[in-house]
């Protein structure tokens, strides 16, 4: 991912871009208030296979859940015809975390919702656009962290959600609890 200062994006933000100073101008307002998301210029391959260099937004939003401030990553991609189409987005999990699919967001991650479904380029922007995201994730989030750790070495065994009815620990003998000393929640 290449990171792009702001002051340089005017420089190589691709010549293919239709609407380059709406475009530079937008990502400055986006940038000047939301401050844990930083321009990128990287490829981006479509679902259709074909790749295209594109600018973009990747970082945090901060939203507000059950009394607790969380930072959602993700990424706003702009197509070259943008601000005429609406971005291409998604919620890009940490390896601690996954992503909850719900109607604003899919298991792969993209981020679908009306706001980007009913684009007017002369109605929307990034800003709109990043406040949007705010609220709906404030009221479902998107990601959760890990039921289990990655790591072998842990106490934890590992199934599925389907089979989570208790959590069953590993003695550090390798025994088995007993039945009496379980403990079902």
């Amino acid at each position: 991912m290449t990171f792009t200062p702001v002051r340089d994006l005017r420089r190589v933000l691709p010549k293919t871009y239709d609407h380059r100073r709406e475009v530079l101008s937008e990502i400055s307002t986006a940038l000047s208030q939301h401050q844990f998301l930083q321009p990128v210029l990287e490829r981006f391959v479509f679902n259709d296979g074909k790749a295209r260099t594109l600018v973009g937004l990747t970082g945090t939003i901060e939203v507000f859940y059950e009394g607790k401030h969380y930072n959602i990553p993700v990424s706003l991609w702009l197509k070259e015809s943008y601000p005429r189409t609406a971005p291409i987005c998604y919620v890009k999990p940490t390896p601690e975390m996954l992503i909850v699919p719900s109607r604003h967001v899919n298991s792969n991650g993209e981020i679908l919702m009306p706001y980007l479904d009913e684009w007017r380029h002369t109605q929307c922007d990034l800003h709109s656009l990043i406040q949007v995201l705010k609220a709906v994730f404030s009221e479902v989030p998107p990601l959760r962290l890990r039921l289990y750790p990655e790591d072998s070495g842990s106490a934890y065994q590992k199934c599925s959600l389907e089979e989570i009815s208790h959590v069953t620990l590993d003695r550090e003998d390798d025994l088995a609890f007993s039945e009496h000393n379980e403990t079902v929640c």
